[in-house]
């Protein structure tokens, strides 16, 4: 079988120029890393000492015509059926762990001082990845996503981490229902939820939610 691996990814230097903790940004279904690496700079005066990381999904994008330049997913959205999102998010969890791993040797940063922060498809790997990563992660950030619950994991075994979740209430590509859902099962599994719902706004991310972003990420990354 092949083995799938994230070969590009790009990076946005700490303004003050020591990385001491990793940010790292998960696109959404049709896009790329350089999509979320746009959003570093709105975050460094919050956490100046971040390196901020985003890498392209490992699978090429097959909802776009096909040679379509530059369009990801971490895994196929043909089907809705969560049975077949949660196969494809069981799939691309470690290829996603083994980026987390490689990125925290290569710039030699604890585990603790890595956040991970998604947008739609993103904010799924995120949950599926951050809470079981071997090592206790920062924390999550995500956007207009859902919460891909798997039953067969052993939830008491999870990090129950910082999570912080902001959706549009009117996003009609990913509901703001799934967002109610997440945050309700999160919080019964005893995770430290936090965030927003914002109405009016569609499947995207404004002002208020990249500063609420912020804050969270200066609150779970230590200055």
């Amino acid at each position: 079988m092949k083995k799938h691996t994230i070969k590009n990814y790009y990076e946005h230097p700490p303004k003050s120029g020591l990385a001491k903790q990793l940010v790292i940004l998960l696109h959404g279904l049709g896009s790329n890393g350089r999509d979320l690496i746009s959003l570093a700079p709105y975050w460094q005066t919050a956490v100046p000492d971040a390196l901020f990381v985003s890498p392209d999904a490992p699978f090429a994008c097959d909802m776009v015509p096909a040679g379509y330049p530059d369009a990801y997913q971490w895994f196929s959205l043909q089907s809705r059926d969560p049975k077949d999102m949660l196969e494809g998010a069981r799939e691309a969890a470690p290829i996603l762990k083994d980026f987390i791993k490689d990125q925290l040797e290569i710039h030699a940063i604890e585990a603790g001082q890595c956040a991970l922060v998604g947008f739609s498809q993103g904010t799924m790997m995120s949950l599926s990845v951050a809470p079981f990563f071997q090592r206790r992660l920062a924390g999550v950030l995500g956007y207009s996503g859902a919460l891909l619950w798997d039953n067969d994991k052993d939830i008491t075994k999870a990090h129950k981490i910082p999570i912080h979740l902001i959706h549009g209430e009117a996003d009609d590509v990913v509901p703001v229902e799934a967002y109610h859902m997440a945050r309700q099962k999160l919080e019964h599994e005893g995770f430290d939820v936090s965030g927003h719902t914002t109405p009016m706004l569609a499947h995207s991310i404004d002002n208020d939610g990249i500063e609420s972003g912020a804050e969270f990420l200066k609150s779970i990354l230590n200055q």
